[in-house]
């Protein structure tokens, strides 16, 4: 297998095996569901719903009374989720395959909005947040996970290392724009309320993606689907092939030292709202 070739989620075969419940948004979505408010009667509004690991949960866990709203523009996603809900019975979740930025819904129509992972992958975060503003409720939640800064650490050492090593160290900068792309609670707080919410606090933690070796974590599907391309961007032009090599024998020495090769997530649930109307 090589784990350079990227792999492409647009094709309608990806959607029918991609798991629903993948450990990755697991992590996050449990934090999510620990503190989103449940009561029946509420309109939920899912933005980047995926195969709809959220929207289902929420649909059951908030009765039958609810609605729940599942947008994403992964049109085969949806299609598998609509498989699900008909398998499953639900008839309180409309899906709706369409960008988080241009949502076709009422103003003031959703009283809660949740979003595992989706800021993470929204090609314009505040356009998609205004349009969640605008649909909200005057009071309704909004409730986001996110991975923050620091995350992978073990593995952007050993990489910065490796270019180092190879004599590239031009490419560090590269690494570390890389790196500060990620979120911060303070970021993510910013953002939400430069676009009409109020920030109401956050709940933070961290865990662990363990593999045997960095064979493994490189030939990973999740890893090659999520995070591959973006590594591949940082090795020079040319190079990636030897860069990449060197990475996986300095990983695969760490995973020999340590007995495994162990990189740290850190995670936020950030909770807003709608400012309640005066």
């Amino acid at each position: 297998m090589n784990y350079l070739e990227e792999v492409d989620y647009k094709t309608p075969e990806f959607g029918d095996f991609y798991d629903e419940l993948p450990l990755w948004s697991a992590h996050f979505g449990r934090m999510l569901l620990e503190q989103v408010p449940l009561r029946p009667g509420m309109t939920v509004l899912d933005v980047g719903a995926g195969t709809g690991f959220m929207t289902i949960e929420l649909a059951q866990r908030c009765g039958p009374d609810s609605k729940v709203i599942a947008v994403d523009p992964w049109e085969a996603a949806m299609a598998r989720l609509n498989r699900k809900l008909e398998h499953l019975g639900l008839e309180n979740v409309r899906t709706i395959v369409r960008d988080a930025a241009t949502i076709d819904l009422p103003d003031a129509s959703v009283d809660l909005i949740v979003s595992n992972l989706g800021i993470n992958n929204f090609d314009d975060p505040a356009a998609a947040l205004r349009s969640c503003v605008r649909v909200a409720k005057p009071g309704a939640d909004l409730l986001l996970t996110t991975n923050l800064v620091g995350h992978m650490a073990e593995f952007y050492e050993a990489y910065r290392s490796v270019l180092v090593e190879l004599g590239f160290t031009g490419r560090l900068a590269v690494l570390d724009a890389h790196i500060s792309r990620r979120a911060t609670v303070d970021s993510v707080t910013t953002l939400l309320e430069r676009e009409g919410f109020k920030f109401v606090k956050a709940v933070t933690g961290s865990f662990r993606e363990r593999f045997a070796d960095g064979s493994s974590l490189l030939r990973h599907h999740f890893i090659r689907l999520g995070f591959v391309p973006a590594w591949k961007s940082i090795a020079p032009e040319g190079a990636v092939e030897p860069t990449f090599a060197a990475l996986e024998r300095r990983l695969n020495t760490i995973a020999a030292q340590r007995g495994d090769l162990s990189l740290t997530i850190p995670a936020a649930c950030i909770h807003a709202c709608k400012p309640a109307a005066r």
